[in-house]
């Protein structure tokens, strides 16, 4: 067990350290390309619906032929996701680099296919506690590689900091041998009560499955266009380029401690009201943030109390699909509201760059994630977490 934590932890490290700080290329990559910024943004929207689409593929495979033979797959598409980043000529091959191959890479490397190893090999009565330490470990990944790869572009410029990058990448694969596992460790079982469709049919027909979903399309979209497009905010506005990386970093640290906590609380109080006390608290921040005057210090609360929410969705929401569904689908159905989360991962990543070019600030997305974020805090409100009562057996 501890071998997997081991490995599974450090491969969350990299692979979510090193997505957090592609909005610190934003700038560097579009000034001397001579793109627009919404055309960086629309690669990175990419990225995020690419990993969504992909992320139930990837769990299918790992499932069937195991972690490792997806994880040496994601770890050579990462790498070469940035090396095209880093070669990319045309904003269409950036596209394809930055935003598909990489996208279809997180989906081989990251929460899901971890998650599914370390489920297969812990004890469930220790598993809860060991997802919380790979989620804190993805969470630590932030803190830890946005410092760096902004140490590594001051140092050898944003090419050369995508090709070590791409280099780091490949560290995976010797890091995925901690996770092989026996065949018969994930052989399909046997004697499901319920089909597959079954399944999709009854949690896409109950109003509460659909109100998470659509909650966790909130949680994308902000949380996307703030990493991606705060550090050109803060940089149109005159701070200096290492306020960004410490307001990220900060996100990352905090984020450990508000995913946690979350999770804590899960246990002691509804859900559904964590849920939405998260959704309004991040548009009351995001408020506060812009009608504050803006300095580093202002920057660095304002990312302090985001990080805290920033993740703190997830505990919960897997918890109320866990309890109202039960666990035998839960994979599934939870790759699906991932699936809404990256929708609205991609629109928050591309229309920061889309409207940034129509209007010259971010006004107006700002605005939108407040109104969100007080949509997401109401339609969470009147979710049943009650296990779902079935009439009758729905065979395969």
């Amino acid at each position: 067990m501890a071998q997997v934590l081991l490995c599974g932890a450090l491969i969350l490290t990299l692979s979510m350290g090193i997505r957090h700080g592609f909005g610190l290329w934003l700038q560097p990559i579009t000034m001397e390309r001579g793109w627009s910024r919404e055309a960086f943004a629309l690669a990175i929207a990419i990225q995020n619906l690419g990993w969504g689409l992909a992320a139930p593929v990837a769990g299918v495979f790992a499932d069937r032929f195991g972690a490792f033979r997806v994880l040496l797959v994601g770890s050579l598409f990462y790498a070469a996701g940035l090396a095209g980043m880093a070669s990319a000529t045309s904003s269409l091959g950036f596209a394809l680099s930055a935003g598909v191959l990489i996208g279809v890479a997180q989906a081989g490397t990251t929460y899901a296919v971890i998650y599914g190893v370390i489920g297969r090999n812990v004890a469930p009565e220790k598993r809860s506690r060991a997802m919380g330490i790979g989620a804190a470990a993805g969470s630590f990944g932030q803190f830890l590689m946005v410092p760096v790869e902004n140490a590594l572009i001051a140092s050898f410029g944003w090419q050369g900091a995508l090709w070590m990058l791409a280099a780091a990448a490949l560290i995976i694969i010797p890091l995925s041998f901690g996770l092989r596992e026996q065949r018969s460790a994930f052989a399909p079982a046997a004697g499901a009560s319920q089909s597959v469709t079954g399944a999709l049919r009854e949690a896409f027909g109950y109003g509460s499955f659909r109100l998470l979903t659509a909650g966790y399309f909130v949680c994308g979209f902000q949380v996307v266009f703030i990493g991606v497009h705060l550090p050109s905010y803060l940089k149109d506005h005159g701070l200096s380029p290492g306020v960004a990386t410490t307001a990220l970093a900060l996100v990352g640290l905090f984020n450990v401690i508000g995913t946690y906590t979350a999770g804590e609380l899960g246990q002691r109080f509804p859900r559904r009201y964590i849920l939405s006390a998260i959704y309004l608290l991040r548009s009351v921040c995001i408020t506060l943030f812009l009608l504050a005057p803006l300095t580093p210090w202002s920057v660095y609360i304002f990312s302090s109390a985001m990080g805290l929410l920033w993740l703190s969705t997830v505990p919960p929401t897997n918890a109320v699909i866990a309890q109202i569904f039960g666990v035998q689908y839960m994979s599934m159905l939870s790759g699906f509201v991932f699936l809404s989360h990256q929708v609205g991962s991609f629109l928050g990543a591309w229309m920061g760059g889309w409207l940034y070019g129509l209007q010259g600030n971010y006004d107006v997305v700002w605005g939108i994630c407040i109104a969100l974020g007080v949509f997401a805090a109401l339609i969470n409100l009147p979710v049943k977490e009650s296990p779902i009562v079935r009439t009758a057996p729905q065979a395969a």
